[in-house]
């Protein structure tokens, strides 16, 4: 079974960093580890943007996170977003990840 990578591409609000990290940590990571086949969670942030990096054991458990659960992170999210994120889809090729 090949595992999944959701790469969310997004921008924050300026000076909405710390108001960012507070959501996510407290509203979205919660939801995420309810979710079946979530494996692991890694967001990366730079002046230009960033970039969250979702593991998932399977591509039906990302598909069912995408179908069911991701508007509702999406609304805790909005208010410290620019535009709207975009979403790309991976099969992990190689990892050391213990997952």
């Amino acid at each position: 079974m090949m595992k999944i990578a959701r790469n969310v591409h997004f921008k924050i609000q300026d000076g909405k960093d710390t108001e960012f990290n507070r959501l996510f940590t407290s509203e979205v990571l919660p939801l995420l580890k309810q979710q079946q086949g979530f494996k692991d969670e890694l967001t990366l942030v730079n002046k230009d943007g960033a970039l969250g990096i979702s593991l998932w054991a399977d591509k039906s458990s990302a598909d069912a996170y995408q179908a069911n659960t991701y508007t509702k992170v999406l609304d805790k999210l909005n208010p410290v977003l620019l535009g709207t994120p975009r979403v790309d889809t991976y099969e992990v090729a190689v990892s050391t990840l213990r997952v």
